[in-house]
């Protein structure tokens, strides 16, 4: 696989096997080299300040509207209703959601998809959506609406398809965590009195190369398209893959989250999770996200006369975690690789009760984090919904997670403000 770096770039790429398919000095000749079709693909308003704007031309074999017309196809457990089921204010854990064996079920990326939980609503474009998907088998000669060329995610990418680039095939079972945000575009975090550098740096960040193939299938390709929370399905003769070239800003990426910057609190006290954004999707409001995509990665702990785990916290913003690999520092137990954590608007939270009383007798040397772990975070704005899947249908919910908190007990000594044991 082949990548040009950086992010949100003007970048340009042809297919090899068609040097020079870009046309010299402008978007949309009469004719393009190759006998090609122009298409543009905007992923903005027209009128959209430069910073702002996104957009890219693809030369390709047949424009995307080759197409005979999508019908409804089967929504499966693909749902942006947030009023299923009642809302729940307790703190939510979900135990690992399983992949089906192939022997038992076939599932591909779309049928394997489920609405975990969300908010807004998508035809506004405002809001968000958080899925699972779960599949064992590829979609063979379907896409689901990254056509311009080869994107391969690993366990530690994270990888962001804009909206309508067209993608498919998974080469294995395979899980993992969907967030998929309505109306806005993902931004690296302003760095403020960072500096320059620093978190995720923009070199990190790769675009794949162009990448086409001319071929036919017995009974053609088959699209599909998401379309105001539904999905539709439409046939074509061609392959959707088949842009020979293509120039602009608005493409696919991925990022391996090992490359992320760690920044930490090296006297006392901690700083606040926002130092561990990846990307942020802006709201209206400054400062304040529909979304942020936070990791906690492996770092050093040095905090002197501090108690390192997270902070007890109750906040106005939507908190869901999930853990790729690893032991999670604040619940060593019972948040599982493949899971997942959902604690809502000014629901409280933080280390169990175990964890508590360990950080608060250890003796604090330097020492390393979250080594072997990769935890995540999506946070947002919005306080969100859950599915009736995630609270029921999928079994997965760990109906025991409030009893991590119920061990923790008094400590109070109202005739002593310094106790013993104070590091």
């Amino acid at each position: 696989m082949q990548y040009i770096s950086g992010f949100g770039n003007e970048c340009a790429s042809e297919d090899p096997r068609c040097p020079s398919a870009l046309p010299e000095g402008q978007n949309n000749p009469q004719v393009c080299p190759y006998n090609l079709y122009a298409e543009q693909l905007s992923g903005s308003a027209f009128t959209c300040p430069r910073s702002t704007n996104k957009r890219s031309w693809l030369y390709r074999i047949l424009p995307s509207v080759s197409h005979k017309p999508f019908e409804s196809i089967d929504q499966g457990h693909v749902t942006h209703n947030w009023d299923e089921v009642d809302p729940d204010p307790n703190q939510l854990r979900w135990k690992p959601f399983e992949i089906p064996k192939v022997s038992q079920k076939k599932m591909d990326f779309v049928s394997g998809l489920h609405t975990l939980c969300g908010a807004g609503d998508i035809r506004s474009n405002n809001g968000l959506a958080i899925h699972i998907f779960l599949c064992n088998t590829s979609m063979e000669d379907s896409s689901s609406e990254r056509e311009t060329s080869h994107l391969h995610g690993v366990r530690q990418d994270a990888c962001a398809a804009q909206g309508d680039l067209r993608h498919s095939d998974v080469f294995e079972e395979t899980r993992g965590y969907i967030l998929e945000v309505y109306g806005v575009h993902f931004e690296l975090p302003d760095l403020g009195p960072i500096g320059a550098n620093g978190l995720a740096n923009p070199r990190d960040f790769l675009i794949p190369v162009a990448w086409y193939e001319d071929r036919q299938v017995p009974g053609g390709y088959t699209v599909i398209n998401k379309y105001q929370g539904k999905l539709f399905a439409a046939k074509q003769n061609v392959s959707p893959f088949n842009v020979v070239a293509w120039h602009g800003n608005y493409t696919p990426y991925k990022y391996n989250l090992e490359n992320f910057m760690v920044i930490n609190a090296v006297a006392f006290d901690h700083a606040d999770p926002s130092i561990f954004t990846v990307l942020t999707a802006k709201s209206l409001r400054p400062g304040v996200a529909i979304a942020d995509f936070v990791i906690f990665p492996p770092r050093w702990g040095v905090a002197d006369k501090t108690f390192r785990p997270p902070y007890y916290h109750r906040n106005c913003m939507s908190e869901f975690m999930g853990l790729i690999e690893g032991h999670y520092e604040a619940k060593q137990s019972g948040f599982l690789p493949g899971g997942g954590s959902l604690h809502s608007a000014m629901t409280p939270h933080g280390p169990d009760a175990d964890c508590f009383e360990k950080a608060s007798k250890a003796k604090l040397a330097p020492e390393r984090t979250a080594d072997g772990t990769m935890a995540f975070m999506f946070e947002s704005s919005l306080s969100m919904a859950v599915t009736k899947w995630g609270l029921k249908t999928s079994n997965c919910l760990d109906e025991n997670y409030y009893k991590c908190w119920m061990p923790l007990k008094s400590h109070f000594t109202s005739n002593s403000r310094n106790p013993a044991g104070l590091n």
